[in-house]
């Protein structure tokens, strides 16, 4: 049997909304740590690629500055912070443009991700998260299996690619001793290029994988026990035990103000067991006879009880009945179609008390 509060029972449901806010507002989202990284290892190729002739160039222009004016350097305690900052600078042109389309490349990644949330809680110390115990059982969880694994197939990956693709030019690197240094660059250049981008693309996918796990396992972790939902449902909506009493007592109260319009009405009109339909009609302040009581059953009964104990008048109608009592609101007037029948009915009314009694 289920414990109270949803304890020992099995998480089966689908997580609501306000579970899923809740959890958002603690910092706890569907977050994949491949998805940035692959982003970032494939812009960062892009990147390389595109201002490859730019890099090199400024690369080349800088060690010519520097070799070939090594003898003019005079490296003294008064000359490092000009040369320092001379240094910085041109590291800043050559790596700068590099470095800031990873930085906005890895913001949007995160941002694709996860939005905009902040929250304190994940940073908060807390002493579980130092409990030996809870340590170990991290240690052998699926989350680390996963990592585990992940890493394993990365490594894999790189080195089979790696290898394969040095394995492809080995019959062209000896035909590299001829060469300049510039073409000797430039074939390691393509060749490292090469191999990152199979890597990378590769790295792509096992990503989108990793994603689609930490959502699977996410929207497991967030699931939740039929007796989460009640609970949840009586928070946001109220308890249902509670609203039905409202309702009951909303009822009863409406009942009573009903009765109470009964000794005012002019005929009931039956059908005669099951419905009853008490009117009232006032030429002064009506425009038609109006509704004032209906009722089917022991509301029927309880309506002509009341009409006798106040000596109003009761007419069985069958069909005028059925009709009143399935189209006529309480309070509301009588429709065109049915005023015709409902004349004739207070004509036979006001006749009877015009009679003399016997």
């Amino acid at each position: 049997m289920a414990q109270e509060g949803g304890a020992g029972q099995e998480k089966t449901e689908a997580p609501t909304t306000r579970r899923l806010r809740e959890a958002r507002q603690k910092g706890d989202v569907v977050k994949s740590q491949e998805v940035p990284a692959a982003a970032v290892l494939l812009a960062g190729l892009l990147t390389l690629y595109l201002l490859a002739d730019f890099l090199m160039q400024r690369l080349l222009l800088t060690l010519r500055y520097y070799l070939g004016n090594a003898q003019t350097f005079k490296i003294i305690p008064e000359n490092m912070p000009g040369l320092t900052r001379e240094a910085m600078l041109h590291f800043v042109i050559l790596v700068g443009p590099l470095m800031v389309i990873l930085m906005v490349v890895a913001l949007v990644a995160n941002y694709a991700q996860v939005g905009v949330v902040f929250s304190m809680e994940k940073i908060t110390p807390q002493l579980a998260k130092i409990n030996p115990l809870e340590g170990i059982k991290r240690l052998f969880s699926i989350q680390t299996l996963a990592q585990t694994v992940k890493s394993i197939a990365k490594l894999v990956i790189v080195g089979y690619v790696a290898v394969r693709e040095v394995y492809t030019v080995l019959p062209v690197i000896p035909t590299l001793a001829d060469q300049e240094v510039y073409a000797i660059m430039a074939f390691a250049g393509r060749v490292a290029f090469r191999i990152f981008l199979k890597a990378a693309l590769i790295i792509a996918l096992l990503a989108a994988a990793d994603y689609i796990f930490q959502r699977w396992q996410f929207m497991k972790k967030m699931k939740m026990t039929k007796q989460e939902l009640r609970e949840e449902a009586k928070q946001t909506e109220g308890d249902p035990m509670i609203k039905g009493r409202i309702r009951s007592i909303q009822f009863a109260m409406a009942r009573r103000r009903m009765m109470a319009e009964v000794p005012k009405a002019e005929v009931i009109i039956t059908n005669p067991v099951r419905l009853a339909v008490a009117l009232r009609y006032d030429p002064a302040e009506m425009a038609a006879p109006t509704v004032v009581a209906k009722g089917a059953g022991f509301l029927a009964q309880r309506i002509k009880e009341i009409a006798r104990e106040h000596a109003i008048p009761i007419v069985e109608d069958k069909p005028l009945a059925r009709a009143m009592y399935k189209s006529v609101k309480l309070g509301g007037m009588i429709p065109d179609n049915l005023f015709q029948a409902v004349a004739e009915v207070l004509a036979y009314v006001y006749s009877l008390k015009k009679r003399p009694a016997a």
